[in-house]
């Protein structure tokens, strides 16, 4: 073996494990990030419209669609921080930090007096869970095995909605305009849900392993293998089985890497993965656009355009939520059988026509606050999946080695275009005395052409991913750097 090439089967003993509590344990633990984020999102779509009265914090339409872009700006540069931190200091660490991050500032936010307090704390929310995408969703890569990473990574992704359907159950009763809370006092309750279920699941968290092909392309090979070995150990006392051996052929050659700079970063990712670049661009932007626009002005539509109270809200948050949420885990295994093309544009196509017919009706008054909810519930089972899947590309068709900072920076390029929608849908609404349908339809309109051009690019630039080890989806750097180094032994021995 060349000097310093490490040749390990880590990769192939992690893919080729059966399904287990510690599998179920890992997306548990780790998938409380998109529950927290719907959890965080929802509230602060419920409480806008409760936020806008003289007996809490007096905002505007405008302000509360202020307040929804500073905390995606801070999910953008939590993202691009906590990601470079990651693919240098390994996923554990910060997974445990951002963690913190999110549970201080979200627990803060109850305390907030005026509208510079909210977007100050609010925004440093947004850090900790924007670090949380790019940390946890490597991490859950690298450990479930391949053959299930389409349908879990979708699974968990969705999961957002479930704190979706928390947040709105709870904020339905804590804004109850009949209710015993004053609504100065209700709002900031809402607040304090995710840091409790967060405080819940630090525990389960602080016990999961750092990721072996992290360790095994950062130099610790021989801790690597410990933690490999732990976990297979675990893994067949769990199951009852034996584990069958891995056949010496599976096994990798890298040469390990303490740290990619940032210039390689972005020299694999626009030199040698333009087209892929150009992919996860794309699904992370439009998706992006399309649920921040309309998730977070969902409540500024039913009060302005069909005269819903505020406290009535989260009846129709609930059912919209659910849909959302029950979309991945119905087709999630699609993704994994049928193919990541094929369904990924499939659902960004059919979700984007879905959305322009029902805007069309919308701004014909041919909806109403039920049907117009029954609508987006079917439209949103279907791009919910979407969304889902921009994420599960970006994080399995880049190298490991900058798995996290490819996936903070293509959430930070969908955010940072994302966190305008809620602005200008909000301006489109107007004010509650003159909302005007045309304007809105044509932001709707606007979003589903996105989808569509969205689904598109999939076709065009697609990759076959399912049931695929992460190395064959893009080979490492390190192994890249290994195969060379034989090469040039190779050279040398011919010519001595």
């Amino acid at each position: 073996m060349g000097p310093g090439i490490v040749r390990s089967l880590v990769p192939a003993r992690m893919d080729r494990l059966p399904w287990s509590p510690f599998h179920t344990r890992l997306v548990m633990a780790l998938g409380v990030a998109w529950v927290l984020d719907g959890l965080e999102i929802t509230i602060a779509g419920n409480v806008g419209a409760f936020l806008q009265r003289s007996d809490t914090l007096g905002l505007t339409s405008a302000e509360v669609g202020l307040t929804a872009t500073v905390y995606l700006i801070g999910e953008v540069v939590g993202a691009l921080f906590f990601g470079w931190m990651s693919d240098r200091m390994g996923r554990r660490k910060l997974f445990i930090l951002t963690l913190a991050v999110y549970l201080i500032a979200s627990g803060l936010t109850a305390l907030s007096w005026d509208l510079g307090s909210y977007l100050v704390l609010r925004f440093i929310a947004g850090t900790g869970i924007g670090g949380e995408y790019a940390a946890v969703n490597s991490a859950i890569d690298e450990m479930i095995p391949s053959k299930y990473r389409g349908h879990v990574d979708l699974g968990v992704n969705g999961t957002y909605w479930l704190g979706a359907l928390l947040a709105t159950s709870a904020t339905f009763v804590l804004l109850d305009p009949g209710g015993p809370l004053d609504p100065d006092w209700a709002w900031r309750l809402g607040f304090l849900i995710g840091p409790v279920i967060g405080v819940l699941i630090w525990g389960l968290r602080r016990h999961l392993p750092e990721s072996p092909r992290w360790l095994m392309t950062h130099g610790r090979e021989d801790e690597a293998e410990r933690v490999v070995a732990a976990i297979e150990k675990e893994v067949e006392r769990e199951t009852g089985a034996e584990l069958p051996p891995v056949p010496e052929e599976q096994a990798i050659e890298v040469v390990p890497q303490k740290q990619l700079p940032l210039i390689e970063v972005a020299r694999t990712l626009f030199r040698t993965y333009p087209q892929r670049s150009f992919l996860s661009a794309t699904l992370m932007i439009c998706q992006s656009f399309l649920y921040n626009a309309i998730f977070f002005t969902y409540a500024l539509v039913l009060t302005h355009f069909y005269g819903i109270e505020a406290g009535d809200v989260p009846v129709y948050m609930f059912a919209f939520a659910l849909g959302n949420l029950i979309g991945p885990l119905t087709l999630g295994r699609l993704f994994d059988t049928v193919g990541r093309r094929q369904m990924i544009a499939g659902t960004y196509i059919t979700s984007g026509t879905l959305l322009a017919v029902t805007g069309w009706l919308f701004e014909r008054g041919a909806l109403t606050a039920t049907t117009q909810t029954i609508m987006w519930s079917v439209i949103f089972f279907i791009a919910s999946a979407a969304a889902s899947s921009a994420y599960l590309t970006v994080s399995e068709i880049f190298p490991i080695e900058m798995r996290a900072q490819a996936i903070s920076i293509f959430f930070a390029l969908g955010q940072v275009v994302g966190s305008f929608g809620p602005a200008i849908f909000g301006a489109l609404i107007g004010d509650q005395a003159h909302p005007d349908p045309t304007k809105l339809f044509w932001g709707y309109l606007f979003a589903a052409g996105m989808m569509i051009f969205a689904g598109v690019v999939e076709i065009l630039f697609g990759v076959k991913a399912e049931r695929t080890a992460l190395e064959h989806v893009a080979e490492p750097l390190s192994a890249v750097e290994a195969r060379a180094r034989r090469a040039a032994e190779g050279r040398a021995g011919e010519n001595p």
